[in-house]
């Protein structure tokens, strides 16, 4: 039988994850009328050799297959939920129709146990993206439920190999079982890291490339918590895009911090002999550490390409900032005061965006939003973290234009997430041109389920 495009694209992508984990992976399920079947469902995983860990996967796997689209075609994605508690799925970073954002009770009725949803859009942009649930996320993320969603460019760009790498620090005991995902002392702080850091669910995994060949990484921080500092060694690596979008001017990779929910695209050209070795290394403090490794094999190549390409941009609206209408947003540590019910159950809550801490919601109670923006506007936000801690700032269905820091210097660029460091102003721009109730909160799990969420109404 002949084999599809798609088809293709999936096999090739088995054969890069393979590679970077040694446990077997699942073709992603298809069925006629829709590009994915994605099952949410148990299923136990290998973590520390020799154990096993009882996680909650998408399609019997971790990693999963990556789901590929193409940019500007739609896709249809069947979704079910065998899990045994409600789910959703967030597709992080696309501006898609609001009904298929995934946040229960503001886009869309949790998908109950044994229910299906079809999630169907067309991704405008081109990228690195991920999906994962918001419902009971401390639990379903930190178990495993996260995949990641490569949207390939309307005109292809040529890599000689494409490799999706997914960072995550599991919370286990020694025999595999899950520790505790959070404490209300961590969750005050930075949160509950992890303690077994693996890249494709592999601790310091090592992927073959070929010779002289030139190789797009993909990395995607779908942790809970845990912030990672990216840096190359052996080797010179190149910022292609940051958080699925391209910047305009490729720049050589020095020290990236990239925060929970935060992508990187990295392109390298590889040592054109055999057995050579590139790492990318994690900063912790002022030390480094070795994260994932890239060895050479196969023929030698004497005349490799050198050239690394710049990406199309994305088609994301110019903000007319002569006419903007500002809006101010203080992120703010609410104090050791914790609310409790008639019942004595407490409800910790740490965290504000402009005094507001997120109250939850249900399908007869939505908490007014942080703001109410007109369709069409444009609007510049003034994100101020007044806390000693860093947070990455995750707006849903918008890309955001950064254009300036008062504690680094910022040449502009798009985003979806903004990491804040520690007593940092920074300024980002975009038109409010998709309608809706969305989302926004910082993507440190543990901050946004004790206060620092809240949401944006554009209509």
């Amino acid at each position: 039988m002949a084999l599809s495009r798609r088809h293709f694209l999936l096999g090739s992508s088995s054969a890069l994850m393979l590679s970077a984990c040694s446990s077997p992976l699942l073709t992603v399920d298809s069925a006629p009328g829709y590009d994915y079947v994605l099952t949410a469902q148990p299923h136990p995983i290998e973590l520390i050799p020799g154990t096993t860990t009882p996680a909650w996967c998408f399609n019997q796997a971790y990693p999963m297959e990556p789901l590929r689209a193409k940019q500007g075609q739609p896709v249809r994605i069947l979704f079910r939920n065998r899990l045994a508690e409600p789910t959703t799925i967030h597709w992080h970073g696309l501006r898609i129709p609001i009904q298929m954002d995934g946040v229960p009770f503001l886009s869309q009725p949790p998908v109950a146990p044994g229910s299906d949803f079809l999630y169907e859009f067309t991704p405008p942009d081109a990228g690195t993206f991920w999906f994962h649930p918001h419902v009971n996320s401390l639990q379903q993320l930190g178990r495993g439920l996260v995949g990641a969603l490569i949207v390939e460019e309307a005109d292809a760009v040529a890599f000689d190999q494409d490799i999706t790498l997914l960072l995550k620090n599991w919370h286990l005991t020694e025999d595999g079982e899950f520790a505790p995902f959070t404490s209300p002392r961590n969750a005050a702080r930075m949160g509950t890291p992890g303690n077994w850091e693996t890249v494709n669910g592999a601790v310091k995994p090592t992927i073959e490339v070929p010779c002289g060949a030139r190789v797009r990484l993909r990395f995607l921080n779908v942790d809970n918590t845990v912030m990672y500092t990216l840096a190359a060694a052996g080797v010179n690596a190149t910022v292609i895009a940051i958080d699925g979008n391209p910047v305009a001017k490729p720049f050589l990779l020095e020290p990236h911090k990239i925060g929970p929910g935060m992508r990187l695209d990295v392109a390298i050209n590889t040592p054109k002999e055999a057995g050579k070795t590139v790492k990318i290394r994690n900063g912790k403090g002022k030390l480094f550490f070795d994260l994932v490794s890239f060895v050479t094999a196969g023929q030698p190549n004497p005349n490799p390409t050198l050239t690394i390409p710049t990406l199309p941009l994305n088609p994301i609206k110019e903000v007319n900032l002569s006419k903007a209408e500002e809006l101010n947003f203080v992120f703010e540590w609410e104090g050791a005061i914790t609310p409790a019910a008639k019942n004595g159950k407490t409800q910790h809550q740490f965290w504000t965006i402009n005094r507001r801490a997120w109250q939850g919601m249900s399908a007869q109670s939505i908490p007014e939003p942080v703001a109410n923006l007109k369709l069409g506007g444009h609007y510049v936000f003034n994100l101020r973290n007044v806390t000693p801690h860093a947070h990455p700032i995750h707006l849903h269905g918008y890309t955001w234009k950064v254009l300036e820091s008062n504690k680094r210097e910022i040449t502009p660029y798009h985003t979806d997430t903004v990491l804040l460091e520690k007593n940092e102003r920074v300024k980002v721009a975009f038109v409010a041109d998709n309608p809706g109730r969305w989302m926004y909160h910082c993507h440190v799990i543990e901050h946004m389920k004790t206060g620092l969420m809240g949401y944006i109404r554009v209509a």
